[in-house]
């Protein structure tokens, strides 16, 4: 199974925070939720230079991901 990491997202929002847009992704990988929290308010001094009246940061999962399949077993004829 591959190991699953972590980026910081750095958003660019309106003036309400409503509204956000991916705008960077920080180059570094974390191998927790955190540990990349834990990074968040470095990367928002790092990237202050972006053109939004709101910027911030959210951790989210980078590497491999499955769907689930949501069907039931009677619909799958078992």
């Amino acid at each position: 199974m591959d190991q699953v990491f972590y980026v910081l997202a750095i958003m660019g929002c309106a003036d309400d925070s409503a509204l956000c847009q991916q705008a960077r992704v920080e180059p570094a990988r974390y191998t927790s939720v955190a540990a990349c929290q834990e990074a968040m308010p470095i990367a928002l001094e790092r990237n202050a230079d972006l053109s939004f009246p709101v910027i911030s940061a959210t951790c989210r999962r980078d590497g491999p991901q499955w769907a689930k399949n949501e069907r039931s077993r009677t619909q799958r004829g078992g």
